[in-house]
């Protein structure tokens, strides 16, 4: 009997590409990832993590430092191009050149309560903000790094329009030190201080519109050799560096204050650096997908130098079409139309199972085309359909049109993109670029991060030669004796706090919460000062003033120092630390309530150790008459729960514990 070899059972299926060749990758989810796995790949990743500075003023001007506006809170607009400019070698940055086609029209909202001209290069810098400079000094001394001996001020090129200049002004402070992590000792590179940039408030078309409240605010960078090989290992790495910069309370601590840039490279891949990742929490799950996608890509590269041998003289064929010709009834083309968009088909020799080729969880090799659309081209998505989409935006028939039009093989892929006269030429420039790039592997590139752990092209990693002396600004020499001055009171390494908490058997689930609102100090002077239970104040904190901080609302600004003054009160009254658990929530949601009217509202009653213990022979035979339980076990905690209202901040729970037995 012979097989059924008809077109429709030869016919190629995008969906089973996209799983057979996330099966030829090994892809596996991080959750059943092991060591090996990464081994397997080569993994390796770095970071940079920022973290402004809690000064006054921001690092260059007088402007005051961490006020914030909402997006039409502004007094004046200025508006910017980006023109690509010859180096010094006569050669063009890769990444002005990607700006300079996008034809980007930049604008900046600028409130004069935290601008000047400054920010916009009409004002010389004034000299650096000192008290920005000591704190920066301080997290470098802490990091182990070598301090420099002058600091030297110098612009690094900018060229995304997230400073209106095109530069920022920053310095090294520190270079070769080291952190510790569980199993191994990190080094880093260097640490420098920085200005920060704008805050985006929309990326449409065109048109980029920022605002300049955070421009300028003092920001340390700390930058690790490429030395942690899993995801988790990168996060403990993140974390301990944010501890530490925490750890000085120097820094602004909430949204957008503290953000990482995550590089990640594979066996044979390169680096790609994932922008401002704001939460640590996600950055093993973004690293775990990169370095995939870049093993993807390699795969992606192998197949295609197996089909084209003379990858150089590859290229793409084009051409426009009708839309009264196709069946092309898929809104966004449609919607096109109306905008008097033009409709291009464009063919790419032997990319057969290369767009539905698996790069992220639910996305393919067609999505790094798109993205670069969106990025560079300013196509809004969704900008193009293909040939080999997983769920088919039009009838297949459009395609064998196009095919037989373009004159395709039989291995051929087939792209459908709509634009604006003026974008066309940057719309296929930019396919036929990112095809082109597949045959070398993984691009350099910056990508923006999402909630699910996948990434899209933000743009062309910038090149080395970005940093340039600044003229405007002299060299401080950093003197012995004033570097000497800030050792002596630096807080203690955030790996003694650890070690520490653990003497004090203060369970480790509550160790995140403590290191990252910095509350060690405060549980150690609770210790001291008052000579209270380590164990108890530890857990107090990281779980009881974690649980009300989640489900409380605050009233007015809430202080930790207010905890200390809590257990003081508690101390100085001659009252069981117990009770303190009753008397957060009101505390927490009032912090300028006093503790006696605290008391009042959660009607406690002083009461006599001696008047609650009379009361146990009474619960005793009143248990045996009801008959609950014989078990002695049951008794107790049945008694214990009678006493407990009158109980709780006049006896200790182990005092009427005892005495109950």
């Amino acid at each position: 009997m012979k097989k059924n070899t008809s077109p429709e059972t030869n016919k190629f299926n995008p969906k089973k590409n996209y799983e057979q060749t996330r099966k030829e990758i090994g892809y596996i989810s991080r959750k059943k990832a092991k060591k090996t796995d990464y081994e397997r790949i080569g993994f390796m990743s770095g970071l940079e993590v920022h973290q402004q500075l809690k000064t006054k003023e921001k690092l260059f001007c007088h402007c005051p430092a961490g006020i914030f506006h909402d997006h039409n809170d502004f007094n004046a607009e200025v508006i910017r191009h980006m023109r690509p400019t010859l180096s010094e070698l006569g050669e063009y940055d890769g990444t002005a050149l990607m700006e300079y086609k996008t034809r980007k029209e930049i604008t900046y909202r600028l409130n004069n309560k935290t601008a000047c001209t400054y920010e916009i290069d009409d004002t010389p810098p004034f000299k650096i903000d000192r008290e920005a400079l000591e704190y920066a000094l301080e997290i470098s001394l802490l990091c182990k790094l070598n301090i420099v001996g002058e600091v030297h001020i110098t612009r690094k090129q900018y060229l995304d329009g997230s400073i209106p200049t095109g530069f920022q002004r920053t310095a090294i402070l520190g270079v070769e030190g080291e952190i510790p992590l569980k199993n191994k000792k990190v080094r880093l590179i260097q640490l420098s201080i920085e200005e920060d940039s704008c805050r985006e408030i929309s990326d449409i078309g065109h048109k980029r519109v920022y605002k300049t409240d955070r421009l300028g605010m003092p920001l340390i960078e700390t930058v690790t050799y490429p030395e942690m090989y899993t995801p988790d290992e990168l996060k403990e790495a993140a974390e301990y560096i944010r501890f530490l910069n925490r750890s000085t309370d120097r820094v602004r601590v909430g949204s957008g204050a503290g953000r990482e840039d995550v590089n990640v490279s594979c066996k044979g891949g390169t680096r790609v650096e994932i922008k401002g990742v704001s939460y640590n929490k996600m950055i093993p799950e973004l690293s775990h997908i990169e370095a995939f996608r870049q093993w993807a890509l390699l795969n992606v590269r192998s197949k295609l130098n197996e089909r084209i041998k003379d990858t150089k003289k590859w290229t793409i064929q084009h051409q426009e079409i009708d839309y009264r010709d196709f069946d092309l009834k898929y809104e966004p083309v449609t919607d096109g139309l109306i905008d008097k968009y033009r409709i291009i088909a464009v063919n790419l020799p032997n990319f057969k199972g290369i767009l539905s080729h698996f790069t992220q969880p639910g996305k393919i090799f067609a999505n790094e085309i798109s993205d670069r659309l969106k990025v560079i081209a300013c196509l809004e998505k969704p900008n193009m359909i293909h040939s080999e989409e997983l769920e088919p935006k039009v009838i297949d028939e459009n395609f064998n049109k196009i095919r037989e039009l373009l004159k395709a093989n039989e291995n051929d892929a087939q792209i459908i993109f709509w634009a604006p006269d003026e974008d066309i030429p940057t719309a296929l420039e930019t396919i036929e670029e990112r095809c082109q790039m597949a045959f070398e592997g993984v691009p350099q590139e910056t990508r923006k991060s999402f909630l699910d752990g996948t990434t899209i092209f933000e743009r062309v990693l910038p090149g080395a030669d970005r940093m340039y002396p600044d003229t405007d600004s002299a060299p401080i020499p950093l003197e012995n004796s004033y570097i000497d001055g800030l050792s002596e009171n630096l807080p203690s390494e955030v790996v003694d706090r650890y070690n520490q908490l653990k003497k004090w058997k203060i369970p480790e689930d509550t160790y995140i919460y403590i290191f990252r609102n910095n509350l060690y100090p405060l549980i150690e002077k609770i210790i001291k000062d008052l000579k209270l239970d380590p164990k108890f104040i530890g857990t107090f904190i990281g779980h009881k003033l974690k649980f009300v901080e989640g489900h409380y609302s605050l009233s007015d600004h809430f202080d930790y120092s207010r905890i200390f003054d809590l257990f003081k009160f508690l101390k100085d009254k001659k009252l069981e630390i117990q009770l303190s658990k009753s008397m957060l929530p009101i505390v927490y949601q009032y912090p300028k309530m006093d503790f006696d009217s605290i008391l009042t509202s959660i009607n406690f009653k002083t009461v006599p150790k001696e008047e609650i213990l009379s009361n146990i022979a009474f619960l005793k035979q009143k248990f045996k008459e009801i008959k609950i339980s014989k078990n002695d076990h049951v008794a107790k905690h049945w008694i214990m729960g009678e006493l407990q209202k009158t109980a709780i901040g006049n006896i200790a729970p182990n005092e009427l514990s005892k005495a109950i037995e």
